[in-house]
C-alpha cells in the first residue's frame, strides 16, 4: 500500500506557519509514514530513520512488521524467540525442527552440561551429573534418547517390589532409575525389558544394561561387560527353624548338613570353596526353586547373597531362620555390577554413574533403605 501526500497553499489571510511547529509537523509526518510503511510490510520498517531528528528503531528480531505476531518477534507463534527466522526453530541457531529434541517433548535446558548435545533433546538437563557423551542424544543406546535396561522375569524383593520393575521400589529398581538420573535421562525415557538371567549372557541384544545381582567375576568379563560394582555383596546361610543347622555358628558345623544353592551363581561357589561340605550340594535352576527344596525338608540350608537371604527368612520361607554370613564372601568384595554387552558404548558411562552414585552416598542410602545392614546377621567363624 502506498501514501498519497498533497500538498496545499495556505489560503491568504492565515498567519504564517513558525518554524517550530513547521518541525514538528515534519517529524510527525515522517513518523506516521514510517509506521504506515512498516503496516503494508515494507522492508523500511526495519531500517532506522533520522528524518527531522525523529529515530525510529527496527522491531526487534523480526523479519515481519504484522503486529499481530506475539510482540513482533516472529511471524509464526510456533517459533519460540524472536530471533527466528523460520516457524519451525526453536531458538536462534536451529534451523531444523528435528534439532530441538522433540521426540522427548520439550525444549533443551540451558543447564545442559556443555559437550552435551543439548540441541539434540530434552532431557539432558533433567539432572545429568556425568555429562560429556554419556547424556541422551550423544549416548549410543540400542533406541534413541531411551535407555533400555533389563531384568529376569519374576523379579524377586528386595531387589524389585511386586515384581514390577518400573515402580522404582527394590533396591535394583532404584538404582537403575538413579543411573538414568545420572546419566540425564528422565523416569519416562527409562524402558524395561525382561530377559532371562542366563540368556542375558549368552545373547546380549536389545537392551543397554541388565541388574539382576550379576557378580562381577573374571570369567563373565571374557563374554560380557561389567560396570563398577553397584553393590559389595557377601554370601549367607539360611534354613528353617528345626533343622539340624538351627543355632549353628561355625562353618564346620555346616559341613555335615545338605545344602543347596542356585546354577551358576557366587554362592554355589561359596558352597564349594568355603564351606566344602561332606556330601556335594544340590543344584537349582532359581532361587524360588531352591526356597522351595528348603521349605519342604529337601536340604538343610540354602546359600544366597545376603539380601536375598534376608527376603527369604522374613517373607518367602515359613519359619524361615539366617543362619549366618559365611567368612570370606565379604573381604573379597564380591560386587554385583550392571551387564553389558561386550564391547558396549554403554559401559564407560554407566561406570561413571554408578561410582558418582557411591561417592555421593546414593548407593548406601538405597542399600539401608531396600537390603537392611549387613550388621543383622551374625559372622560364621
Amino acid at each position: 500500500m502506498a501514501l498519497r501526500w498533497t500538498v496545499r497553499s495556505r489560503p491568504a489571510g492565515y498567519p504564517p506557519v513558525r518554524p517550530t511547529l513547521a518541525r514538528g509537523l515534519l517529524a510527525v509526518t515522517a513518523g506516521l509514514a514510517v509506521l504506515a510503511a512498516a503496516a503494508c510490510g515494507s522492508d523500511t520498517a526495519a531500517t532506522p530513520s533520522s528524518t527531522a531528528g525523529v529515530s525510529v528503531a527496527p522491531s526487534a528480531g523480526s523479519n515481519s512488521a504484522d503486529s499481530s505476531a506475539s510482540n513482533l518477534s516472529a511471524s509464526d507463534s510456533s517459533a519460540s524467540d524472536g530471533s527466528a527466522t523460520d516457524s519451525s526453530a526453536t531458538d536462534s541457531s536451529a534451523t531444523d525442527s528435528s534439532a530441538t529434541g522433540s521426540s522427548a517433548g520439550s525444549a533443551p535446558d540451558s543447564s545442559a552440561p556443555s559437550g552435551s548435545g543439548s540441541s539434540s533433546t530434552g532431557s539432558a538437563g533433567g539432572g545429568a551429573a556425568v555429562g560429556g557423551e554419556c547424556v541422551p542424544g550423544q549416548l549410543k543406546t540400542t533406541t534413541p534418547n531411551v535407555l533400555t535396561v533389563a531384568t529376569s522375569e519374576p523379579a524377586f524383593e528386595p531387589w524389585m517390589v511386586d515384581n514390577e520393575p518400573t515402580n522404582g521400589k527394590g533396591y535394583e529398581s532404584a538404582v537403575a532409575y538413579a543411573v538414568a538420573a545420572q546419566l540425564g535421562y528422565t523416569k519416562d525415557q527409562v524402558s524395561w525389558k525382561r530377559v532371562g538371567f542366563d540368556e542375558a549372557i549368552a545373547k546380549q541384544d536389545g537392551w543397554d544394561f541388565d541388574l539382576n545381582q550379576y557378580s562381577i567375576t573374571e570369567d563373565r568379563k571374557r563374554v560380557v561387560d561389567f560396570s563398577s560394582g553397584y553393590y559389595d555383596v557377601t554370601q549367607a546361610v539360611i534354613t528353617v527353624k528345626g533343622s539340624k543347622l538351627e543355632g549353628a555358628t561355625t562353618v564346620a558345623a555346616l559341613k555335615t548338613a545338605k545344602l543347596g544353592a542356585m546354577n551358576g551363581t557366587t554362592s554355589l561357589n561359596a558352597v564349594n570353596t568355603v564351606i566344602q561340605p561332606a556330601e556335594r550340594p544340590n543344584i537349582f535352576d532359581d532361587n524360588a526353586l531352591a526356597a522351595q527344596a528348603l521349605q519342604n525338608g529337601q536340604i538343610d540350608g540354602l546359600v544366597v547373597d545376603l539380601p536375598t537371604g534376608f527376603y527369604m527368612v522374613g517373607a518367602q520361607v515359613k519359619d524361615g531362620m539366617m543362619v549366618g554370613q559365611l567368612p570370606g564372601t565379604a573381604s573379597t568384595q564380591e560386587q554385583f555390577g550392571l551387564l553389558l554387552a561386550k564391547g558396549s558404548p554403554v559401559t564407560s558411562c554407566a561406570s561413571k554413574a554408578v561410582d558418582a552414585l557411591r561417592a555421593n552416598g546414593t548407593l548406601k542410602k538405597l542399600a539401608n533403605q531396600w537390603l537392611g545392614g549387613k550388621g543383622a546377621a551374625p559372622s560364621l567363624k
